[in-house]
Parts: structure tokens; C-alpha cells; sequence
């Protein structure tokens, strides 16, 4: 049956531009672009990372409780709600490049805060603006990312961002470990002072070198600007143009992209189509956060000291072989995104996800039964420490980036930034409550019970992955609408494509 989503100059379209892609190496400028957005991820990496190996400083020069460590610790994601909110109207207000100029300055400042910090009270208020920033960061990339990423490698170009908060905790890790060494007072201030020197680069490489989102241009009225970023963001010509046609009847049908409209049709008077888009997308960013994920990043030297790695400068270097997984598995996944599609990747990465943490706790438990005078079995540490890395593999090869890929991909042109903000803002919710709550619940229920309780919400991921997330490979973002839709959508087109056969054959009859 011909694909019902099609029309023949849309279908010509495609067409032309996939041969000609299949000619022509990947579209350096848009990869370029796409590299530099994603970059403003960093910051949100790095900052979780390196918290993970300075709380255990911050902890003996502040003389501060396990609770109010963990607060400190999570608490930047909750900050992080009001920069990611803020920036769906704040993007479609002064643009997306100077969105991403100001959450690398509103970071800037919050490092140097978090640097500086005297007492827990100033490091808090340094966490708060640094959180503000990372918000604006995590939601703009992948937004800027798949409104400038041709069709053919939008899945690829749009889990950049994803690459770089992998890149940033590597670096957090690394950070950690190579200034352990310096005094307690001033270890863990040099590890957030560095976090200082990227935003600087970050905000500069944007305002000199990057393009505006070409529907950000469109939705402007400024088609001329749009139509020369498509050309050298799209594969071919054809492409461009059919891009831009896209664009502009996506904007055109709903001009207003600011204001409580937006907010009325998103959330409080939904259509049927646009309420399932965003159950995919705030359902994916939150299962991509309450399946456990930032316990792991956090607390990893607490959980190999709990396998018996005592030593400080060992518990950070295996926290550096924790990065070098994620590190490596985004890669892979990145790689795979265009060539698989999104729906087996997730499936793979949620059920990876299931067994590693089922082991994970078993062999905890194993720890924690047959421990004797201190010393572990030998066989469940290795097991645990397979585990995590298995964990955080299967995560990163998956959920880890298509979180933020599929929900910057599948809102209307309209509602896209804002619908992304509430995606963003429920990963920040998850990611802060399971980081202020990690110790204390390994406390009440174990530690091996904390991760039972995570396979349980990643199984549970599984089934709504499989039943909630159409695939979205190889669709235009202007089709998205069209995919969720679903059955009565084609249904409706089918008929009225029965109804113009049978005009055409009225037609044929002689009179």
C-alpha cells in the first residue's frame, strides 16, 4: 500500500534529496552547527560529575550532614526548572543562539560562586544560578539541534547533545580524581572554578560562528535568512526547498507562537494529537530520570566503597571508568540512531537496563549477607562493578540520548519550544528527587533494595515505550503530526484517496 502520509511533490521531494544524500558525504555545516549547540550540554555533565567526587570534600571542610549533602547535591535540578521553563519563551523570544549565550553566562557565574563559597548557605545560592543555567542549556540544544539537522541525520546530529552531558561527566570524573590531591579546603573549590572556563569558549563559538534556527527565522518572517541557513543545512537543494515549504505552512496555519495561546493548546485544551505527543515526551524524560540513572553518576564512590574500594583516589578512578562507558556507549548510539530507529534502541537500552540493575542488586545483597570481618566475596564485587558500567552502557546507548532527541522531534513548529521545556522540566524533577533522595531510601530500604525499586520503574519503562512511542525515523518534523495521529488519521486519508479515485473515474466515463 502507498505510504498514506504522502504526497507526489513531498514524495518527489524525499526522493531527490535521499539521492542525492546517498551521493554526498554528511552535511559538514550542519554537523558543525549541531556540535556547537550540543556543547552548552557539557555544563549540566560536568556539573553532575564533579559534584559527585567534591561532596565527599565538601562533607569534611563544611562539616555538613548526609542530608544536607544530598539536598546540595540534587537540588541544582530543581534550580535548573526555572532556566528550562523559562526558555521555551525566552527562545522564541531573542532566538535560539542567545538563549545558549545566556545560559553559558548565567553558568559562568554560578561556578564561580560554587568556587568562591565560604559556607553551605553561599554554596547553595551558587548551585541555584548555576542550575538556572544548566536549565536554559538542557532544553535549547536539542532544540536547536533538530530545527537546524537535515531529515536523513536528525536522529544522529540531534543526540549530540546527549554525547556532550557524557562528555561533560567524563570531564566532572577526571576532574575529580586530578585534584583530590590538593588540600580539603581547596580541592573541591578548583573542581567548580574549572567548570568556569568552558561557558566563555561556548558563549563565544555561538556568536561568532553559529546560525539561527531556520524556523525560528520563519516564525520571524524572515524567509530570505531561512531559506540561506536550509541551503547549507540540507543535503540538497531539493531539500532545502521542500524545507522550507514545510516550515512555512507549519508557521502559517499557527502564526502565534507566543503568549497563553501557546500554553492553552499544549496543556490546558489539548487536541487529541497534541496530548499524545506530550504524554510521549514528558513519559520518556521521566522514565529516562526515575530509572536511576543519576544515583549511579552521584553516588558511585558510595557504591563501590559499599563493595569494598575504600580508598578515596581508587573510588574516584573507577567513578573516571564509569565516564569512559557512558562515553563510549553514546558514541555507539549515535552512530545507530538513523540506521535502527528509535524504538529498538529504546527497548534494548530499557530491558538492558532491567537486567543490569536486577543483578546489581542481587549481588549488593550477596555484599551485604556475606561480608565477613570487612572483606567482600570476591566474585559479587566484580559482578557489582560490571554491573554498573553495564548500566550505564545500556542507558547511554539508548534512553540516555533518544530522551532528548524524540522529544525535540515531535512537537508542532508552534508548540515545540515550550512542549520541550515541559519535557526538560520533568527530567529536572526526577533527576533532583532521585538525587536528594538516594541516601536517605538506601538508608530505609538498602541499598540493593534501592535498586530492585529502579528495575521495577525501568520495567515498567519498557511497557510504555512499547505501547506510547511510534517510530519517528526518517520523518520530516513537519510529518510528526501526521505519525500521531495514528489510525484514524490514515483512515480518514484513505477514504478521502478512495473518494478522489472514484472522481477520477467518473471523470473517464464518456458522457
Amino acid at each position: 500500500m502507498k505510504d498514506p502520509k504522502a504526497t507526489p511533490e513531498s514524495n518527489s521531494g524525499k526522493q531527490a534529496a535521499s539521492e542525492d544524500h546517498k551521493s554526498r558525504p554528511r552535511n559538514k555545516y550542519a554537523l558543525a552547527c549541531a556540535l556547537l549547540a550540543s556543547m552548552t550540554s557539557v555544563l549540566l555533565g560536568y556539573d553532575v560529575a564533579v559534584m559527585s567526587g567534591a561532596s565527599i570534600f565538601i562533607k569534611e571542610d563544611l562539616h555538613v550532614s548526609d542530608t544536607k549533602l544530598e539536598i546540595v547535591t540534587g537540588i541544582i535540578n530543581l534550580y535548573s526548572l526555572i532556566g528550562s521553563i523559562a526558555a521555551g519563551r525566552t527562545s522564541d523570544w531573542i532566538g535560539r543562539r542567545y538563549t545558549m549565550v545566556l545560559a553559558a553566562a548565567i553558568f559562568f557565574f554560578g561556578a564561580i560562586m560554587m568556587g568562591l563559597a565560604t559556607n553551605y548557605a553561599f554554596l547553595m545560592a551558587g548551585r541555584f544560578v548555576a542550575g538556572v543555567g544548566v536549565g536554559f542549556a538542557l532544553m535549547i540544544a536539542p532544540v536547536y539541534t533538530a530545527e537546524v539537522a537535515p531529515t536523513s541525520a536528525r536522529g544522529f546530529l540531534t543526540s549530540f547533545p546527549e554525547v556532550f552531558i557524557n562528555s561533560g561527566i567524563l570531564l566532572g570524573y577526571i576532574s575529580n580524581f586530578a585534584f583530590a590531591g590538593l588540600p580539603n579546603h581547596l580541592n573541591w573549590r578548583v573542581m567548580f572554578l574549572v567548570g568556569a572556563v568552558p561557558p566563555v569558549f561556548l558563549a563565544a563559538g555561538v556568536i561568532l560562528l553559529m546560525p539561527e534556527s531556520p524556523r525560528w527565522l520563519v516564525m520571524q518572517g524572515r524567509h530570505a535568512d531561512a531559506a540561506a541557513v536550509l541551503s547549507k543545512t540540507s543535503d540538497s537543494s531539493e531539500e532545502a526547498v521542500l524545507r522550507l515549504e514545510q516550515i512555512k505552512s507549519a508557521a502559517g496555519i499557527t502564526s502565534d507562537s507566543h503568549g497563553m495561546d501557546v500554553w492553552r493548546d499544549l496543556v490546558l485544551h489539548p487536541t487529541p494529537m497534541v496530548r499524545r505527543v506530550l504524554v510521549a515526551a514528558v513519559g520518556l524524560q521521566f522514565f529516562q530520570q526515575a530509572s536511576g540513572i543519576d544515583s549511579v553518576v552521584l553516588y558511585s564512590p558510595r557504591i563501590f566503597e559499599k563493595v569494598g574500594i575504600t580508598s578515596k583516589s581508587q573510588k574516584l578512578g573507577a567513578t573516571v571508568a564509569v565516564g569512559f562507558a557512558k562515553t563510549i556507549f553514546i558514541l555507539v548510539a549515535t552512530f545507530l540512531l538513523d540506521r535502527l530507529g528509535r524504538r529498538p534502541l529504546l527497548l534494548s537500552s530499557a530491558g538492558g537496563m532491567v537486567l543490569s540493575l536486577l543483578v546489581l542488586a542481587s549481588s549488593l545483597l550477596v555484599i551485604d549477607r556475606q561480608t565477613v570481618g570487612g572483606k567482600a566475596p570476591t566474585a559479587a564485587v566484580a559482578v557489582s562493578i560490571a554491573m554498573v558500567l553495564s548500566f550505564v552502557g545500556s542507558f547511554s546507548i539508548g534512553l540516555g540520548p533518544i530522551a532528548w532527541v524524540y522529544s525535540s522531534e515531535i512537537f508542532p513548529l508552534r508548540l515545540r519550544a515550550q512542549g520541550a521545556s515541559l519535557g526538560t522540566a520533568m527530567n529536572r524533577v526526577m533527576s533532583g528527587v532521585i538525587a536528594m533522595t538516594f541516601i536517605s531510601l538506601y538508608k530505609a530500604i538498602t541499598i540493593s533494595g534501592s535498586f530492585y525499586l529502579y528495575a521495577g520503574i525501568a520495567s515498567a519503562s519498557w511497557v510504555f515505550f512499547y505501547f506510547f512511542l511510534p517510530e519517528t525515523r526518517g520523518r520530516s518534523l513537519e510529518e510528526m503530526q501526521q505519525l500521531f495521529e495514528g489510525k484514524r488519521w490514515m483512515q480518514r486519508k484513505e477514504m478521502e484517496m478512495a473518494g478522489d479515485a472514484e472522481m477520477r473515474e467518473d471523470h473517464c466515463v464518456a458522457p
